[in-house]
């Protein structure tokens, strides 16, 4: 099976393609403070890989996407390109979820513990989600304040950890995390980074049954434009 996967959940572009048993991927990661190039590299680097690997895009069986929870206007770029790409190749598609795919090298590791993947959900929260050795979801996805990360794994039980906090999110609160009881790798450790990898390898085993239109957004909250517009002088609740 032919299987090329994305993801634009953080401000990263990472894309993977499974090919005849290999697996190669490329990823664009801006400058910090720069605006993340989704909209502008996620085709190029597709493109890139299916000439590296001598495929056409027509020879590609299924698609996988990341669907959050993640940054609004990333989140609407992928899925908008791979809903795109599924039809008019005729291939399947398949949507996965961004903290899923984040914790999966970690979680699936012989003899690693329970695993927090963290995206920086900003407003001073992250999106989390908790994932048991192998892969077991404990934890929902859900935007949590960093300040009540000990609560929140209190209540997954007392048995759950010993926990490894992965992603920009933990890297951001670092000190939260670590607080709460959770490992966090050094800055540099790959595990931090989202891999579409893990996308292609979770879109591979998935089941697709319904249409392209069920390939959905996990945005977890509503949008900070959505927010803005509601909180202003004539919207949301009160307003003047």
């Amino acid at each position: 099976m032919n299987v090329l996967g994305f993801d634009t959940a953080t401000s990263a572009t990472s894309v993977a393609l499974i090919t005849g048993g290999r697996t190669i991927e490329a990823r664009d990661d801006p400058p910090a403070g720069a605006h993340p190039g989704h909209a502008t590299r996620l085709l190029g680097l597709a493109a890139g890989l299916l000439g590296q690997a001598g495929i056409g895009w027509s020879e590609l069986d299924r698609l996988g996407v990341g669907i959050g929870p993640g940054t609004f206007t990333g989140l609407r770029v992928g899925i908008a390109t791979a809903r795109g790409l599924a039809q008019s190749l005729g291939c399947e598609l398949a949507g996965v979820s961004s903290l899923r795919a984040l914790a999966r090298p970690a979680a699936q590791a012989p003899d690693g513990g329970g695993v927090l993947a963290a995206i920086d959900a900003r407003r001073g929260e992250v999106f989390l989600a908790a994932y048991a050795p192998g892969g077991l979801q404990l934890l929902a996805p859900q935007a949590v304040a960093p300040g009540l990360l000990g609560e929140t794994l209190a209540a997954l039980g007392p048995d759950a950890g010993p926990w490894t906090a992965l992603g920009d999110g933990a890297l951001r609160y670092r000190a939260q995390f670590e607080t709460a009881g959770p490992a966090v790798p050094e800055r540099d450790s790959p595990l931090h980074l989202l891999r579409a990898v893990a996308i292609c390898e979770l879109a591979a085993g998935a089941p697709v049954t319904g249409g392209l239109s069920e390939v959905l957004p996990d945005y977890r909250r509503r949008p900070d434009a959505e927010l803005a517009l509601a909180s202003g002088p004539s919207g949301g609740v009160g307003g003047r």
